[in-house]
C-alpha cells in the first residue's frame, strides 16, 4: 500500500532523542504513547535513553511495550500477572532474574545481562534485580497491555502507588 515508509506519517525512523522524547527535569524524559497507531523507532536506543523506572511507549488492543530503567542495587519487585505473559530484553547493564510458583519460592535464578530475553508466562511470580554497576536497561512486551495508555512512573515508589491506584487485576505484588 506504501511504497516509501516516509510518506505513511506514523513511521518514525528518526533517533528518539529527536522525536517522541522530551527534556524533563533532570536526567528525567517523558515520552509519548504512539499505540494504537503504526510506529518505527530504534528500541535498543530508545530503552538506553530512557531514565524513568516505567515508561509505556506503544499500547494496543492486544499487547504494550513499555520502556524500564532499574537503579543500581534496585529491583522490580516481586510480582506476578495471572493473565499476562511478558517479554523483557535487556539492553544495558547486568542482574538476575527470578522465577517461582509463588512469591515465598523464587526457586529458578538466572544472570542476566545485555542482549538477555526473558520470557515469563502468565502465573508466574518474578523479579529482576540489578546487580550491575549501571542502571539495568530493559523493555518489556506484554500481552495483552498490563498498564493504562501512555503510563509513566519515573520511580519504583510511583509505579507501586500507581498500582495500588488503579489496580488492573494483572498483576499481583509482594511486599
Amino acid at each position: 500500500m506504501y511504497h516509501n515508509s516516509y510518506m505513511h506519517p506514523y513511521y518514525v525512523n528518526q533517533p528518539m532523542y529527536q522525536q517522541g522524547m522530551h527534556s524533563g527535569k533532570g536526567n528525567e524524559m517523558s515520552q509519548t504513547d504512539y499505540g494504537p497507531r503504526p510506529y518505527v523507532f530504534n528500541i535498543n536506543e530508545a530503552t538506553k535513553q530512557n531514565y524513568t523506572f516505567r515508561t509505556a511507549i506503544w499500547t494496543g488492543s492486544h499487547f504494550q511495550i513499555t520502556l524500564m530503567s532499574i537503579g543500581v542495587g534496585e529491583d522490580i519487585g516481586v510480582e506476578m500477572h495471572p493473565d499476562v505473559d511478558q517479554f523483557l530484553r535487556v539492553e544495558q547493564g547486568h542482574g538476575i532474574v527470578q522465577f517461582g510458583n509463588n512469591q515465598y519460592h523464587l526457586n529458578v535464578k538466572r544472570y542476566i545481562g545485555d542482549d538477555s530475553a526473558i520470557i515469563v508466562p502468565a502465573g508466574t511470580w518474578h523479579n529482576v534485580i540489578n546487580t550491575g554497576k549501571v542502571p539495568l536497561k530493559l523493555y518489556s512486551i506484554y500481552a495483552p497491555p498490563n498498564h493504562p495508555f501512555n503510563t509513566v512512573h519515573v520511580t519504583k515508589a510511583d509505579a507501586l502507588a500507581a498500582e495500588s491506584h488503579h489496580h488492573n487485576g494483572n498483576t499481583s505484588f509482594f511486599k
